[in-house]
Order: C-alpha cells, then sequence, then structure tokens
C-alpha cells in the first residue's frame, strides 16, 4: 500500500511538471532569466531592450508593487498571481525590493544582498555585447576569502573580505594592497557581491592593465573607523598576506559612506597611502543645522597647512561621481572648489547613473588601472 501511494505521488508530480512545461511551451516566457533568479524561478526576466518583467504569487494581498528607485504597479490574475514590466533599464547591478500592501520586502524569486541597510533583492541587467569588462571570462582567477578577527577597536569579533591576485598561492611575490570599502547601508560584502570586483580585476590583470594587487574589504560600520583600519586591519593583513608595507604600494578607496571614510584616513594619516580613491562621495557640505559644516574644517586647514606634501605624496587623488543625479553631487563639487582655492592637485571623472553599483564598477574598473604604476614626471 506505502508503495501505490509513493508511485502515485511520484506520477501526480510528473504529470504537474509535464504540465508546466506544456503551459510554458504554448505561452512563452518573456525574454531570459534574469542571472541572479534562485534556482527553479523563472523570475525575474531580462527582456532584448532589458525591460525587467516580474512575478509573484499573494492570492490574499490588495496591492503590490517593485520598487527600483521609481515604482511599478503590478496586475494581479485570477490566480492571485502578481505581474508587471519595467522600462529598459541601464546595465549592471539593481537593487529592487518588493512591496506588499506598503511593507517592503525582499522578492523571494531573487538572490537577496545586504543594502539600503536591509536585505533586498537584486538584479543584473546585461551589458552590451561585447562589453566584457564586468564578467566572468576565461582567464586565470583570484581568490576572496573570508578572514575572522577579533577587532580591538569594537572589542568584538568581525570579518574582512580579501582579494588575492591569480597565481598568489603558487609564488612567493609580495603584492600591494588596496583597501576597499563600501558605502552606508552595506557591509564587507558589498565589493565582492554587489561590485564584482574580483571580476574587475581578474580581467584587468590578465589583460596587463592593473599590477596584481591584493584587496581588502573591511567592515566600515564602526564607530571608529581609523582605529580599526590603522590598529586592527592593516597590522593584521601584513602579518597573514604577502603584502609590500611601504605607503607607496598602498591604497586606499571607497564608495559614498566609504569615500568619506577614506579622505579622513588619507589627510589624517598621509604617511600611509601614495593612491586615494573616492567615489560618489565628498564631505557633507551642511551640518544638521542647515549650516556650513564646521566639521570639515579642521581637514582643510590640514590640506591647506601641508599643501605640498599632499600634492607630492598622492600619487592618484581621484574623484569620480555619477552625474548631477548623484545624491552626493553637490557635496563633492562644494568640497573640490574649495580644494581649487587651496591648491590641491586631484583627478575627477564623471560618468551617467547617479548613486548606483554602475558607476562605482566603472569608478573601480579606471581607477585600479592606475594604481602602483612607476612614477611619472609629476611626482
Amino acid at each position: 500500500m506505502r508503495h501505490l501511494i509513493l508511485t502515485t505521488l511520484f506520477l501526480t508530480a510528473a504529470l504537474a511538471a509535464a504540465g508546466q512545461a506544456n503551459n510554458r511551451e504554448s505561452d512563452p516566457l518573456p525574454g531570459e532569466r534574469s542571472a541572479l533568479s534562485v534556482r527553479a524561478s523563472q523570475y525575474p526576466r531580462i527582456t532584448s531592450d532589458h525591460r525587467a518583467s516580474f512575478k509573484i504569487k499573494a492570492p490574499e494581498a490588495k496591492r503590490v508593487q517593485i520598487d527600483l528607485g521609481k515604482k511599478y504597479d503590478m496586475t494581479r490574475n485570477g490566480n492571485g498571481e502578481w505581474t508587471c514590466t519595467t522600462e529598459p533599464l541601464g546595465p549592471g547591478f539593481h537593487y529592487y525590493f518588493l512591496i506588499v500592501d506598503g511593507v517592503p520586502v525582499a522578492d523571494p524569486a531573487s538572490e537577496s544582498f545586504y543594502g539600503c541597510s536591509t536585505m533586498t533583492s537584486g538584479i543584473e541587467i546585461p551589458y552590451p555585447e561585447g562589453d566584457t569588462r564586468f564578467e566572468p571570462t576565461d582567464v586565470p582567477h583570484g581568490e576572496v576569502r573570508m578572514k575572522r578577527y577579533y577587532s580591538t577597536t569594537a572589542g568584538d569579533w568581525r570579518r574582512m573580505f580579501v582579494y588575492t591576485p591569480p597565481r598568489y598561492e603558487e609564488s612567493d611575490e609580495t603584492y600591494p594592497v588596496l583597501y576597499l570599502q563600501h558605502g552606508g547601508g552595506e557591509d564587507e560584502r558589498g565589493w565582492s557581491q554587489q561590485g564584482r570586483m574580483d571580476i574587475i580585476l581578474d580581467n584587468l590583470i590578465a589583460k596587463g592593465e592593473a599590477v596584481p594587487m591584493v584587496v581588502v574589504m573591511l567592515d566600515g560600520n564602526t564607530r571608529d573607523f581609523n582605529s580599526e583600519l590603522f590598529k586592527d586591519c592593516i597590522p593584521l593583513v601584513e602579518k597573514t598576506y604577502r603584502v609590500k608595507t611601504d605607503r607607496n604600494s598602498r591604497a586606499l578607496a571607497g564608495l559614498s559612506m566609504g569615500g568619506i571614510q577614506t579622505l579622513n584616513a588619507s589627510i589624517t594619516h598621509p604617511e600611509s597611502f601614495a593612491y586615494i580613491g573616492v567615489f560618489s562621495s565628498g564631505w557633507w557640505a551642511k551640518g544638521r543645522n542647515g549650516q556650513a559644516n564646521p566639521d570639515n574644517e579642521a581637514y582643510y586647514a590640514l590640506l591647506k597647512e601641508h599643501k605640498d606634501e599632499f600634492n607630492q605624496g598622492f600619487r592618484q587623488f581621484w574623484f569620480s561621481m555619477g552625474g548631477k543625479e548623484d545624491i552626493a553631487y553637490q557635496n563633492c563639487r562644494i568640497m573640490l572648489k574649495r580644494f581649487d582655492e587651496i591648491g590641491i592637485r586631484y583627478t575627477y571623472f564623471e560618468t551617467p547613473g547617479g548613486h548606483t553599483w554602475p558607476v562605482w564598477r566603472e569608478s573601480l574598473y579606471r581607477f585600479a588601472k592606475l594604481l602602483f604604476k612607476p612614477i611619472t614626471a609629476n611626482h
């Protein structure tokens, strides 16, 4: 009897699967599955013109939306399934939420990521054909490792993620190191997951466009970033990994919140880094009272007092923004105007996209190519 029941269940499941397959054949689904759709999920889907289609079953819901920065209302069918298709989206990674009766939640059909200070969904829109800078290619690959450590700053166990370049294990070389920081509402996973930093570095190194380097991604959610970096992180990295320890072999970069941390650390410790990258960031131009932020003046004073040392010591002082739609755009422009008045040399790059991971991927791609190269005539 038990055998008969199990056989009946298997046949029922098989017929159901066959019926679903037939339905898919008779009613083709739009486009292709998203690269970030979870296993066995047919949604989200990406059309050939880069629209995203979503489907969620929520028979008891009264209203369901997709929030991609812009909100899209979903339409309900008789089976309690909600669907919608967006307008064309730009290439790269985008966070999104389902909003079910006013409550934002992660889409169970898609991979989730820590961003916006919560676990949220992500969708990857393909890059133009032939643009493989941010895609895995048939080249030697490095590794991203998780390293746990006890933080004396936090008084607790924390972790960092560390990229080692291709052939690291096979060699006895020492490598320059880039300390790379995430933004607010994110953590140490951001650059290796949403940012694809390992893919970017693998492809650049394979083409000879970037120097092989170690990349350290620290959790910037700490009460004292400088202490975490200089007392806990750097000593551990230099003890654990084969990295060079002179300032000309160290770089520090970050996006948004991580960009402010980068500015603060590099200007108070200019002896530690020769390469500085600030993506979609700048000191807050106004304080809580809406007036000019007095906290910035100490940094401007240091820059003014030691202008020649900064200009000669920083081989790259590199800033990028995601165009005028970047939420940090005005802060950055106000800050760089003060740099101009003081006489601080820097490089500025702008690309469309706002305050988003496609902008930060592009920023890292361009910044990484400048690191640890021979001294130019300007230095």
